[in-house]
């Protein structure tokens, strides 16, 4: 879950200018333990809160700014919406991430080569007073700062002030080095989509690679970033009371699933609370709506008990035989000789059976390797063509319409090293 909150949140706009009376943000009822309650309930593993937009107000009470909810009404001051948020997180087993924008149009320094030891030291402020963080999410946007100057973000220093606060936490930017941004705010991965991409030489902001390659990655890269998906339930990503009937349609948010999880990517969801400072019964009725179409989607594997056959098997051995596909264990999975590249397996799932979903999932231990792959089913006569599709990552999706038959057939054909698969299902879905 993404919270974006803050005086937009009063102020109905996307983009603060910085100027606002800190005084506006004033949530009536703020509850973070309804926020948790609620991504809990939603199947989500984490929420991540922009703890400082490009306004720069803090949701907390930052001794480097004088933009904060100190300088609130709220709670007379003594208000710290991160503490409470890190302590529901924790409450109900969720992960706790924070989003601090380097622009900042509130701060005098912005703009000066002073600011990025501000910056610097804000981070330390965030990252080592409330607990694990378990993501550091930076945007690249840039503004101009005082007498129009621009300022150059220290990356190395924004980094290595993470990792001294957080070693394990995930850095997400344009270029990572974590996870990287998907190159689009719709919620749709590509359909070619790599973990690994080229880094050097780039970074976030102006500086990005092109949106294309952000989108699908690149075979050949480098760096290991893997791409996170991020999209809000609404038009904007600040709650407005426009829009409280348009949230986005339950079958719209299953459309954005199988695009992000269903590529090889993480979906980060943002639901952003109301001027109370809770989760708006529209938007979560709707999530429980999209928790429960996944639920009966993907409840009941129907190749849990089938017979799994392949065309190779590295050095004949049990131990990487295709039946590991089907045990639902992760750390055991099937595999070819090193010089063997392609390889076909087979799904007997005992009789005749009406399906319209298949996932797929890569050993990622080991590494992203497939580059294409097709699917077949047999219609009693012949193998018939269902599907072709490039990369499959750690879990592919795909969906097609509903087909009745008693075997498929999951041909890989391409890839960079010896294809390495731990999971593959079939499942038949409600059909909205």
């Amino acid at each position: 879950m993404f919270i974006h909150f803050g005086p937009n949140t009063f102020t109905n706009v996307e983009w603060g200018d910085g100027k606002e009376d800190p005084k506006v943000f004033n949530p009536t009822a703020l509850d973070c333990r309804q926020w948790a309650a609620t991504a809990k309930a939603a199947g989500m593993k984490a929420i991540i809160i922009t703890a400082k937009h490009h306004d720069g107000f803090c949701l907390w009470p930052s001794k480097y700014s004088t933009h904060t909810v100190r300088e609130s009404v709220w709670k007379e001051g003594k208000g710290d919406v991160l503490k409470e948020l890190s302590e529901a997180c924790r409450e109900y087993g969720l992960k706790f991430g924070v989003y601090l924008s380097p622009w900042d149009q509130n701060h005098p320094h912005y703009g000066t080569p002073e600011y990025n030891q501000v910056f610097s030291n804000t981070l330390d402020e965030v990252l080592g007073s409330y607990g694990h963080v378990f993501e550091q999410w930076f945007d690249g946007a840039n503004g101009e700062g005082p007498n129009g100057k621009r300022q150059v973000y220290d990356w190395d220093l924004f980094h290595q002030t993470v990792f001294r606060n957080q070693p394990h936490a995930i850095i997400f930017s344009d270029v990572g080095p974590g996870c990287r941004w998907m190159g689009n705010e719709s919620g749709i991965a590509g359909e070619t989509n790599w973990s690994t991409m080229n880094i050097e030489g780039f970074a976030p902001g102006r500086e990005a690679p092109s949106t294309s390659i952000l989108n699908s990655g690149e075979p050949d890269g480098k760096a290991w970033v893997p791409a996170e998906t991020d999209v809000s339930i609404r038009p904007g990503w600040f709650y407005s009371p426009e829009t409280d009937d348009r949230v986005k349609s339950l079958a719209k948010l299953v459309d954005i699933y199988y695009t992000s999880v269903g590529r090889n990517s993480n979906l980060l969801l943002n639901v952003p609370p109301d001027r109370r400072g809770r989760i708006h019964p529209n938007d979560s009725v709707r999530l429980m709506e999209l928790r429960q179409f996944i639920d009966e989607s993907f409840a009941v594997n129907l190749a849990k008990d089938a017979k799994f056959t392949a065309s190779h098997t590295r050095g004949r051995s049990s131990k990487y035989a295709a039946k590991n596909l089907a045990d639902e264990i992760f750390d055991t999975y099937w595999t070819t000789d090193d010089n063997q590249l392609s390889a076909s397996i087979e799904i007997d799932l005992g009789k005749e059976t009406a399906f319209n979903r298949l996932t797929l999932q890569e050993y990622y231990p080991l590494g992203q390797r497939v580059k294409s792959f097709s699917v077949d089913y047999w219609d009693s006569n012949a193998w018939q063509p269902l599907d072709q599709q490039t990369t499959i990552g750690y879990k592919r999706i795909l969906r097609f319409p509903m087909i009745t038959t008693r075997k498929l057939r999951i041909n890989i054909e391409e890839s960079l090293a010896c294809p390495v698969l731990n999971g593959i299902g079939v499942y038949k879905a409600p059909e909205l």
